[in-house]
């Protein structure tokens, strides 16, 4: 299916839709509360929503993602305040960063640090943002899982946390006592994504090998197979 010139693959769209129903109710089950906004919690998404892009290619795990962002919302019932259309955003640039191998996808992180430092709140708090050059550097290392998935992380977490800082009022102090917890949550986050596209790829590889189905249409990485079946 060509649409306008871009080619679809209908079992691409087949499996977009059946991760994102998969990713929706990941959604579902939070992982834990986000420090100084006790309304807003991560959830199991963060750990699987930028592999999308891995597996669909960076355009469809982009609308992988953007799509469970919005069904989420449709089904919650929030409003729809600037905060909550922000929040679309975080997993879909993750997203991206993962899925391509082009340094381009620091440039987010590199904007961040600046808004950041141009806040009088996060000016006192400068040093949070150099957390954000961990996806700036780890864009020179786009072949290693790892640095992949701490890249993408780290790029969610640029945006989402500049988001906070100008929608609430969220004092430098905070910001301080919270790089201790980023340290810890986006090394869980990234060992997540990590462990879940060495899930994935490992599934379609045993698949495509042993079941014979055809998985040609999906970036399948066999180095990142676990068991890897001969061929």
């Amino acid at each position: 299916m060509n649409i306008l010139g871009f080619e679809i693959d209908r079992r691409k769209t087949v499996f977009l839709a059946i991760f994102a129903l998969l990713s929706l109710a990941l959604y579902q089950v939070k992982f834990s509360t986000i420090l100084g906004v006790p309304s807003q919690s991560f959830t199991l998404f963060q750990l699987v929503g930028p592999i999308s892009a891995g597996v669909l290619g960076p355009v469809l795990g982009v609308v992988s993602v953007l799509s469970v962002e919005v069904l989420n919302f449709l089904i919650s019932g929030k409003a729809l305040d600037p905060i909550t259309l922000v929040r679309f955003f975080p997993m879909a640039f993750a997203a991206l960063y993962f899925g391509s191998k082009n340094r381009l996808t620091a440039i987010p992180a590199a904007v961040c640090m600046l808004l950041f430092w141009l806040s009088p709140v996060g000016a006192q708090a400068w040093y949070y943002a150099l957390y954000w050059l961990i996806p700036i550097g780890a864009s020179f290392y786009k072949d290693n899982l790892l640095a992949r998935s701490l890249g993408a992380t780290f790029t969610a977490h640029a945006i989402g946390s500049v988001a906070f800082l100008y929608a609430f009022s969220i004092p430098a102090e905070v910001w301080a006592t919270l790089i201790p917890v980023v340290a810890v949550e986006r090394l869980t986050f990234a060992a997540g994504i990590a462990l879940s596209y060495y899930a994935i790829n490992t599934l379609a590889d045993l698949a495509s090998t042993r079941a014979k189905f055809d998985f040609s249409f999906l970036n399948v990485e066999r180095k990142y197979a676990l068991f890897r079946a001969k061929d």
